[in-house]
């Protein structure tokens, strides 16, 4: 079997999870000349700002690096369903005197697109992943024309049978330890999802294809484990979030480094999508999976603006602080320090 690391072009077969809003092209590019495969969030970014974190990445490392994009099928926006999420949050809005009827409408992370893949062949990433599946066929071969591996999560062993049979080069196990966004997209159901330990010798043993796995792995000895279970390499990503590279919030930060750590769930009242953080006054107040909620990524907008109150207070009560189970990583040192430490689990594992 082709090795993780001849896929990637890495000296580590380590994953720098890619993490929409807490860090930019700075990381990806400490994690990849640190011997990783450095990852750039993508599905929030401009055209304009993708090419310009593209272009710094490219100025800042010769070594591979990972860009990271959705492929979620955007929903039918809904009237009903929006006016019903804004009546859950109007004693919110009350409490800080914001008018509702003012919150624009908007779906905030665009999914994979021609238009996108255009501006991407400019670039011809070493590797390029997906989160909610993989892109239309067309899409999918425009990418490996340009030599491009690709990655994609999956949550359960179905998934990761789909995506090898789509084109993928390596599966992701995403546990359900995992921090942000369940990459879930065969089913919903939530009661299908494993933990990391339990995922990843089950798909190890269903696909071809190398397999890394994702969720709770904040140290060396976490890497050692997933090793021994099988895995070709890890994903990590909380353990980054304190790094000077990462762009993570005083308030996330702040509750990364508290004892609230150790309490997350799953929460779709930030995007309307299940992703795990930290548990907040929202989330405990509304349930932190909420029927009310619009499909993602629709549900973003009408809390936008209880979020900015609330930061302006120096409060993360309506912030997503997206953190896996595991923040016991989580240091205040450069992302190339936390590689290096993360890769005497590999050592070790020999």
């Amino acid at each position: 079997m082709t090795t993780l690391k001849q896929i990637l072009g890495t000296e580590l077969p380590l994953i720098q999870a890619p993490m929409a809003g807490i860090q930019g092209s700075a990381m990806a590019i400490a994690v990849s000349n640190a011997g990783g495969l450095g990852s750039l969030p993508c599905a929030m970014l401009s055209p304009d700002a993708m090419r310009s974190e593209l272009a710094a990445i490219r100025a800042g490392t010769d070594k591979p690096y990972n860009v990271n994009f959705f492929c979620h099928t955007p929903p039918e926006p809904s009237a009903e369903r929006e006016a019903t999420w804004r009546a859950a949050l109007a004693p919110y809005y009350a409490e800080f005197g914001i008018d509702a009827a003012g919150i624009p409408t908007g779906p905030g992370r665009n999914p994979f697109s021609a238009e996108v893949a255009n501006l991407l062949a400019e670039f011809k990433p070493p590797v390029v992943s997906f989160h909610f599946g993989l892109p239309s066929e067309p899409l999918l071969a425009l990418v490996h024309s340009w030599g491009s591996k690709v990655l994609a999560s999956a949550t359960t062993v179905d998934e990761a049978l789909w995506l090898e049979a789509h084109g993928a080069d390596a599966v992701i196990a995403q546990g359900l330890e995992a921090g942000g966004h369940r990459g879930h997209f065969l089913s919903h159901d939530l009661t299908t999802q494993l933990g990391t330990f339990a995922l990843l010798p089950q798909v190890v043993r269903a696909v071809k294809v190398p397999v890394i796995a994702a969720g709770g792995i904040a140290d060396a000895s976490g890497v050692a484990g997933a090793m021994a279970l099988g895995a070709a390499g890890v994903q990590v990503g909380t353990a980054y979030m304190l790094t000077p590279e990462a762009t993570t919030t005083a308030i996330h930060r702040a509750a990364l480094k508290s004892e609230a750590a150790r309490h997350t769930a799953l929460t779709n009242l930030f995007t309307g999508r299940p992703a795990r953080g930290i548990v907040n006054r929202v989330m405990r107040e509304l349930g932190p999976i909420g029927s009310a909620a619009p499909e993602f990524p629709l549900a973003t907008s009408a809390i936008a603006p209880l979020r900015a109150k609330a930061e302006a207070q120096g409060s993360g009560d309506f912030s997503p602080l997206w953190s896996g189970q595991n923040a016991t990583g989580c240091r205040e040192v450069s992302s190339a320090e936390v590689t290096l430490a993360l890769a005497q689990g590999f050592h070790a594992s020999l």
